[in-house]
């Protein structure tokens, strides 16, 4: 083996880690979301919250993880929820979102049919976490997503790449390293910023028409770096920095769609905003 070659697996191994610490840890029986509160098919929408809400995770999680306290939250104020796993790769179980996105993306647009399907809604309303804020935009934009969807409120989303705090400056310096990851898993290239599906999704501009958009960041991302980048340019953009709600919330990029409620409180008001109300540290109460 050429000795850069040794170097590429550490350097793979190390992104990995990286990816890996930037979700929530799995349960060793976590592949599928409960049949009963949330994912609950018979669950018809109510006339205060008429659309459901369908949860995407990010890199490495998975349809329950993620949402272990966002979807009760959202259950408790009256909304159906629903939840996928997306982006699996062979013989990888319970860490998701490392396939191609734009596949990835082709099975958010099933899951949205088979959700209005069965609630018998028009349209649903999206909320995603790192890869799952920016991979449905791939759908909306492509795949007919728009004309099925309401709003799209993302969690520290990768939209315009994630640099893992620079990690990803130092693959030029490994030749081959790129390609490796690629190979082996393609949802972590596609999100490194430069890559030929962030270049696709972006061209033409951030969003499409007919949908609301909401990006919730926080200033001390370690993932989805730098954290403006997480922001989107459009008319019916909605960009909002945590710290600027409350400047003690010291969330960073795993907490933020794990269980800080004060950006919960937020995704609420992003998802009936006719009834929203201000987000203060005190929401961390609510």
């Amino acid at each position: 083996m050429l000795p850069w070659k040794r170097v590429l697996r550490p350097l793979t191994a190390l992104l990995l880690a990286a990816a890996v610490a930037a979700v929530p840890a799995a349960t060793a029986h976590a592949s599928s979301a409960p049949t009963t509160g949330w994912n609950d098919y018979s669950c018809r929408p109510s006339a205060a919250h008429p659309r459901p809400v369908i949860l995407v995770h990010g890199t490495l999680g998975n349809s329950v993880d993620n949402w272990l306290s966002l979807a009760p939250y959202l259950e408790d104020r009256g909304y159906c929820v629903f939840s996928l796993d997306y982006g699996q790769l062979d013989g990888v179980p319970v860490f998701y979102g490392l396939g191609p996105i734009d596949k990835s993306a082709e099975q958010l647009s099933a899951f949205v049919d088979k959700v209005l399907a069965a609630t018998g809604a028009a349209k649903a309303d999206l909320v995603g976490h790192s890869q799952g804020g920016m991979m449905p935009r791939y759908y909306l934009k492509f795949l007919g997503g728009a004309a099925k969807v309401n709003a799209l409120v993302g969690l520290a989303p990768d939209n315009h790449g994630a640099t893992l705090s620079g990690l990803t400056n130092l693959l030029p310096y490994f030749p081959g390293a790129s390609d490796l990851i690629k190979a082996t898993t393609p949802g972590l290239a596609d999100q490194i910023p430069g890559s030929a599906f962030l270049a696709k999704l972006n061209a033409g501009g951030d969003t499409v028409s007919g949908v609301h958009y909401t990006v919730i960041a926080t200033k001390y991302d370690e993932v989805a770096t730098p954290w403006q980048s997480q922001y989107l340019s459009g008319s019916d953009v909605h960009n909002v920095l945590l710290q600027d709600l409350c400047s003690l919330d010291l969330s960073e990029h795993v907490a933020i769609g794990l269980f800080d409620r004060i950006a919960f409180h937020e995704v609420a008001n992003a998802l009936d905003p006719a009834h929203a109300t201000d987000t203060t540290c005190a929401s961390a109460f609510s």
